[in-house]
């Protein structure tokens, strides 16, 4: 196994190395059975995790933006994520809800994931999180107003520190008319406080 092509590119790969040397200054032996492949599995994980990092956002978009006269609200809640918190490295998770009132540019329904996704899949802290996807949709929009609100568990929160457990954290951005018409901010929140 250690002349292995698969082992030869793991001794390389500077995550396996420095995961072997974290095992063992955790007191454990990276050699025994059950963490042998252990390195190999975190460098893979976290290349998963931290995949927003090689994603772009125009190409995730993919001329998915279409002139529509449309000026009503549209709203994609509970879009479930995952991220690891910055400070940590420990996951945070939950649900965004996005919406906005198209200028004349309305964007195709799946594209609003898979743009929390590229963000969620950084290290991340939740407010920068909650900012950079309502950012994104009202620079590539140009919407009337853009908001976003982000429900999560910080397990950094949960299984450390104030252990305070399933105590989520809401965080919100909000652009354009959402900023400064009560009335739309009220017709927003209402519908994600009523979601599931």
């Amino acid at each position: 196994m250690k002349n292995s092509p698969a082992h030869a590119k793991s001794v390389k790969d500077p995550i396996v190395a420095h995961m072997r040397e974290i095992l063992a200054a955790l007191g454990e032996d990276p050699s025994r059975h059950g963490l042998l492949r252990t390195p190999q599995r975190v460098a893979l994980s976290l290349r998963e995790l931290t995949r927003g990092y090689r994603e772009d956002v125009d190409s995730v978009i993919n001329g998915a933006l279409f002139e529509e006269p449309c000026n009503e609200m549209v709203l994609v809640k509970d879009i479930a994520f995952y991220s690891l918190c910055e400070h940590h490295l420990l996951p945070f998770f939950g649900k965004a809800h996005v919406a906005y009132i198209p200028g004349r540019r309305i964007i195709g329904l799946s594209k609003i994931p898979k743009i929390v996704e590229v963000f969620a899949r950084r290290l991340q802290v939740q407010e920068r999180l909650t900012t950079q996807i309502a950012e994104t949709l009202a620079a590539k929009l140009m919407p009337r107003g853009v908001a976003v609100v982000l429900e999560a568990r910080h397990m950094c929160m949960e299984m450390r520190g104030a252990r305070s457990l399933l105590s989520p954290t809401v965080t919100s951005a909000m652009f354009g008319c959402f900023q400064k018409d009560a009335r739309t901010r009220k017709e927003f929140l209402d519908l994600v406080k009523n979601s599931g």
